[in-house]
This record gives C-alpha cells, structure tokens and sequence, in this order.
C-alpha cells in the first residue's frame, strides 16, 4: 500500500488519572467502535497497517499509554496497575457502560485481559495478540530485581539511543524486525519517533520504562483474572513471536495458560514476529473482524 493510501486519523487530548493522554481515532464516528491497544515501548500509530486493512466500517480508537507516544511521562517507574487504572478510566470516558470490543498486542493484551477479569460486564470480546504471561520469574531474582530498581533512582536518569536521523532510527528498526518493510519502517521512525532537545531522534516513550518493577512476576496471579474473563477471547500467535518463544517447547504450560480463558480461540499467523501488527496487518485485520463482527 502506498503511503498515501494510509486511512487517515485524528488525535485528542484528554485527561487520565491526572495525566495527559493522547487518543488516536479513525474512521466514523457513529461506526462501530474497536479499541485497540499498543504494547510496551510503542504508541498508537502501530496500527496504522491493520487499520488500512480493515474492510468493514469501524471506529477504531488507540491511546498512546502514560510514558509512550504523544501521551504524558511521568519521568519515573511505571506499574502494570497503573495502565489497568488507566483502561479502566479510558474505557468509562469513552464507552460508560457499554461492553466494548478490545483488541490488544503484548503489553496492551495483558492489561486487557487484567481488567476484562476486574470489569468482566466491561468487555464484549477481546483480541490478544501474541500474549499469554511472562515466564515465571524464580525466587532468587527478586533481590537482583529491587537491587536494581534502587539503583535507578542513584544514577543518571535513564537514557534510549539517539539517532542523527530519521532514515537511521527506521534502519535500526528494520534491524530488529528484519520482516519489516521499509515503507513501514519510515512510517513508524516518522510517526513514533521524535527529535529529542539535543537533536537526536528516537522512539518517543519515556526512558524509565527500562526500568524494570521491583517484584518478580508470578503468571498464576494473572491467570487468577484471566479465569474471571467473561468475554470470548481470540488468541492470535505468531510463529515467530514471544507466546513461541516462551512456550513453544513447553506445550503443558502453554495448555495450561490458554485453558484459563472460558471461552476461546486461536489462531496462528505464519510468518510473523512479536509486532504481527507490522509483519502481517492483512491476515490479522482478516481474523480481527472474522472474530469480532461489523
């Protein structure tokens, strides 16, 4: 697709929790609407490549999260209780009561699914991409983790690398994902990345993400929510992405984690990466509106 058939969007600014929040809308109004949700160390425009495959009329709205994109960065370390308090107020600011129909990639999913099992009449149907938990973390991590965290606050402030130009960041991106177009590489080093006060550009989120929470995670407290999930969940997983990466040779544990979900699908994209949203936004708008209706 040429760049200038992408389908166009718009951007708001509203208020989260005392913290600004940019929300990116396409397509009509009065549409039905999709809520799509970006995962960690990325922003809306992610889904600029699904949303030009969509084929039926929706209203597709996507929230940069607090520390990522055009939203506001709170300069210190984030909670994944945080982003659930975040949906949570999101997801009543533009839907009040009404069940919504959510798609979310990695971080985006897990916060999903969290608060599709604390607000189960919240969610009508849920689409995760390439999620289902983190490995579990063992014992002895936990001194490292805090070790860690403290020392965020002694040093330097966090830092990402900085490139002298744009063409440079999409290269480094089409490094990390070698699936990924250039087209779709200077798209995104365009429309999530930024030029920094020194002149540098980078991706646009805030820095402390790199720091990583002070308590190890343990996937059966997820799994507690996740079986709470009233909504039908679809799971799409890639053949090159995390969910594989993770579990692929543990078929028992991914059984396990897959069987929380009352009600579910699945369904394998081949010949993609963690960000199936960049190395095959076809399939997955096919199998988005398959599973979620017009």
């Amino acid at each position: 697709m040429m760049p200038d058939a992408h389908v166009p969007s718009r951007c708001e600014r509203i208020t989260l929790r005392g913290l600004a929040c940019n929300v990116r809308h396409w397509g009509e109004e009065g549409a039905p609407k999709l809520f799509m949700l970006h995962g960690r160390q990325d922003a809306s425009p992610t889904f600029q490549f699904v949303v030009d495959a969509l084929k039926q009329g929706w209203h597709v709205i996507a929230p940069d999260w607090r520390g990522h994109g055009a939203s506001g960065w709170q300069h210190g370390p984030y909670a994944i209780a945080d982003l659930c308090a975040d949906l949570d107020a999101f997801l009543q600011h533009h839907a009040a009561d009404v069940p919504v129909t959510i798609v979310g990639h990695s971080l985006g999913a897990r916060v999903a699914a969290l608060v599709a099992g604390l607000r189960p009449e919240r969610v009508g149907r849920l689409v995760m991409i390439d999620h289902l938990g983190l490995l579990h973390d063992t014992p002895d991590s936990a001194p490292r983790r805090m070790q860690a965290w403290l020392d965020a606050f002694d040093a330097a402030p966090p830092q990402m690398r900085g490139y002298p130009e744009r063409a440079a960041l999409a290269a480094r991106l089409m490094q990390a994902n070698p699936r990924l177009t250039a087209e779709r590489a200077d798209f995104l080093a365009a429309e999530i990345g930024y030029r920094r006060d020194d002149g540098l550009f980078a991706m646009a989120f805030d820095p402390w993400l790199k720091v990583m929470p002070p308590t190890p995670y343990i996937p059966d407290d997820e799994m507690a929510l996740w079986r709470l999930i009233a909504a039908p969940v679809l799971h799409v997983i890639a053949d090159g992405g995390f969910v594989q990466q993770r579990f692929g040779r543990d078929p028992a544990e991914l059984a396990r984690r897959i069987g929380c979900f009352a009600c579910h699908e699945r369904v394998d994209i081949a010949d993609s990466g963690h960000n199936t949203q960049h190395d095959q936004p076809e399939r997955l708008a096919a199998v988005i509106e398959a599973f979620c209706g017009g």
